[in-house]
């Protein structure tokens, strides 16, 4: 009596198109789309609890204790060279885990609303364009057309960079106090 031979399944190729897909958490931003790729977004909370920190740069709102840690916000619109944010209903931070030389750090991104979490292949994503952009080129991956609108897609490790945190002034800082002049002896007469 002969056994039955097992024949050995292998695996069909994986998608073209499901490799080529990547996700990106989006936002609005003054009424644009923006977007991160999902895998730097830690957590996303309400804004509120915020400690503001003397002498940190205009684009710094201040740090929040997340589970006794504390994480600094960044308010994006003005991190963008935009009017800082005007906080609303949907106003939240987006908690996105960022590398540094040390390992990595979480930085909070202060935005006016999360939308979605969209699936955008790569053929859908451009470079970003040398000119025309109203925000830093280095602060973009890439430009996404999805249904018809454009995506900005940012990256997190230049605008969110832990060395600009902590190198950046205050744009306008605090004066050093005169000294008053040495008074001069009075003479009684």
């Amino acid at each position: 009596m002969t056994q039955p031979t097992a024949t050995p399944t292998v695996a069909p190729p994986p998608d073209e198109g499901a490799r080529a897909m990547s996700q990106y958490l989006t936002f609005l931003v003054d009424r644009e789309v923006f977007a991160v790729g999902i895998e730097a977004v830690k957590e996303i909370l309400e804004y509120g609890g915020l400690t503001r920190v003397p002498l940190m740069p205009p684009w710094v709102r201040g740090v929040i204790n997340l589970r006794g840690a504390v994480v600094p916000i960044v308010d994006l619109p003005a991190r963008l060279g935009r009017r800082a944010a005007t906080l609303g209903k949907r106003s939240c931070v987006v908690v996105a885990r960022v590398a540094t030389e040390d390992g990595s750090e979480d930085v909070g991104v202060l935005v006016d609303a999360v939308n979605e979490v969209l699936d955008i292949p790569a053929e859908a994503i451009e470079p970003p364009p040398p000119f025309g952009a109203r925000i830093r080129t280095d602060f973009m991956e890439g430009v996404a057309k999805v249904g018809g609108r454009f995506v900005v897609l940012l990256d997190p490790a230049t605008v969110l960079c832990i060395d600009e945190l902590g190198g950046a002034q205050a744009t306008e800082p605090v004066p050093p106090r005169a000294e008053p002049p040495p008074s001069a002896p009075r003479s009684h007469a």
